[in-house]
């Protein structure tokens, strides 16, 4: 059985599936040559992460095609129910990459409460000569200890947030339509752990009297915050999305930053990714970062395995019936 490893897979994933019986391929082919390489290579295993799209017109080109495996959690790149419909397996790894976007919230949240994504341009340029200025200028730093933190998405993510915010003190408040209570436990480097009982929120109150704001949602025909609810907000919040491009109207979020209505914002999806807009990669009040929110080390290496072990099961069910 052939695998194609599109957007790239870990070595230990590689290792499993060849060990089980599979060739694995991690050539990147481009989108518009895709359906004619999978039909010469006789691949019968997709396997992508965001940047390639797996559409009708793919699925209906691929005949062959048994199974997608998507490295992550957002599906908006595949036509999930249509591939379901023609017989083709689908799935991805909500899991697996929980803790490395949490991480990358409050890796935002620390830069932009103590300015550091401002010091660190500054400085290599500035350091040498206006240190004292410099210093002046990025003194009035915001600590994250006793504020609250509002979680809009109480799935696997955002409860990975809610946990990292709960040990360094912060307050939490979440809303989903779904979920409206979660128990918590937070384990220690010493095997002890604490747990905590967590209800949600109103929506409104919730917008209301947060300090900052995180979006853990899929991605959305319409806007999550928008003009009305950056209205709502207090003055001087903070927005972190490091969801899906598209929840923030993000001229609306320019605007209010125009306004001090939105102190920073932390950005790691972009409403027209992979081109975001020029005026939202020029704002000095925006922190960046190119889609890498799952993108550690060990959130790879975590994809892989699980990866490799949903396509192993699909194939031993298959050949079992």
């Amino acid at each position: 059985m052939n695998v194609l490893a599109n957007d790239g897979v870990s070595k230990n994933c590689v290792l499993k599936l060849e060990e089980n019986g599979f060739r694995v391929i991690q050539d990147k082919v481009e989108q518009e040559e895709l359906a004619d390489y999978i039909n010469a290579e006789s691949i019968e295993v997709l396997l992508v992460r965001s940047a390639t799209k797996v559409r009708k017109e793919l699925i209906d080109n691929c005949p062959n095609l048994k199974f997608v495996g998507r490295g992550g959690v957002g599906m908006d790149n595949i036509d999930v129910e249509y591939a379901k419909s023609k017989g083709v397996q689908v799935t991805n790894t909500p899991a697996a990459s929980s803790i490395s976007v949490a991480e990358i919230v409050f890796a935002h949240l620390f830069s932009l409460a103590r300015s550091l994504f401002k010091s660190n341009r500054s400085m290599p340029l500035e350091g040498d000569s206006k240190f004292k200025q410099l210093k002046k200028d990025y003194a009035k730093g915001i600590e994250l200890r006793g504020k609250t933190i509002g979680i809009i998405g109480f799935g696997r993510i955002g409860q990975e947030v809610a946990k990292i915010a709960l040990g360094i003190g912060m307050h939490v408040k979440f809303y989903d339509i779904f979920i409206k209570y979660a128990d918590l436990e937070i384990s220690f480097f010493d095997g002890s752990s604490k747990k905590f009982s967590l209800s949600s929120s109103d929506y409104e109150d919730l917008l209301k009297s947060s300090d900052f704001i995180t979006l853990h949602i899929p991605a959305q025909k319409d806007y999550i915050i928008g003009e009305k609810e950056l209205s709502l907000m207090k003055d001087g919040i903070g927005i972190i999305n490091a969801a899906r491009g598209g929840v923030i109207d993000e001229n609306a979020l320019l605007n209010a930053i125009s306004k001090n209505k939105v102190l920073f914002a932390g950005l790691d999806t972009f409403e027209n990714e992979p081109y975001p807009d020029i005026k939202v990669l020029m704002n000095s009040h925006i922190s960046l970062t190119p889609h890498i929110g799952a993108a550690t080390n060990e959130a790879q290496e975590r994809i892989g395995i699980e990866l490799a072990d949903r396509i192993i099961n699909f194939y031993n069910s298959s050949n079992a019936k």
